[in-house]
C-alpha cells in the first residue's frame, strides 16, 4: 500500500502547486487591480457593443458573420499542419485529396469575397 501511495506523490505535489499558484494569482489580482478603469477600457472594442448596455438591444450581425468565417477558415487551415509535417510520407491519393480540399477552400473564400461577406463598410 505504501508503494502505491508513493506513486501518487508527484500528482499530489503538482496539484498543491497548481492550487497554491492559482490562489496567489487570484489574490494578487484582487490586491493590485485598478479599481477605476478608464473609459477606453470599458468601451466597445471587439464586438461593437458597449460594455454595460441592455442585453435586448439591436446588434449588427456582420461581426458574427466575420467571426464565424474566421473560425471556419482557421480550422480548415489547421488541417494543413499535420499534412505538411508528414508531407514526405503521404501517398499520391493523400496529396490529391489535399489538393481537392484546398480547391474547395479557395472556391469558398472567393465566393465569400465576391459576395462581400468580408467587407465591413
Amino acid at each position: 500500500m505504501d508503494d502505491m501511495l508513493r506513486e501518487y506523490l508527484p500528482i499530489l505535489v503538482f496539484l498543491a502547486i497548481a492550487i497554491g499558484l492559482g490562489l496567489v494569482l487570484i489574490l494578487a489580482a484582487v490586491v493590485i487591480a485598478v479599481r477605476n478603469p478608464d473609459p477606453e477600457k470599458v468601451s466597445a472594442y471587439e464586438c461593437g457593443f458597449n460594455a454595460f448596455d441592455d442585453a435586448r438591444m439591436k446588434f449588427d450581425v456582420r461581426f458574427y458573420l466575420v467571426s464565424i468565417l474566421f473560425i471556419i477558415f482557421d480550422l480548415e487551415i489547421a488541417f494543413l499542419f499535420p499534412w505538411a509535417v508528414a508531407f514526405q510520407d503521404v501517398s499520391m491519393a493523400a496529396f490529391w485529396s489535399m489538393m481537392v480540399f484546398l480547391a474547395v477552400l479557395t472556391i469558398g473564400f472567393a465566393y465569400e469575397w465576391k459576395k462581400g461577406a468580408l467587407e465591413w463598410q
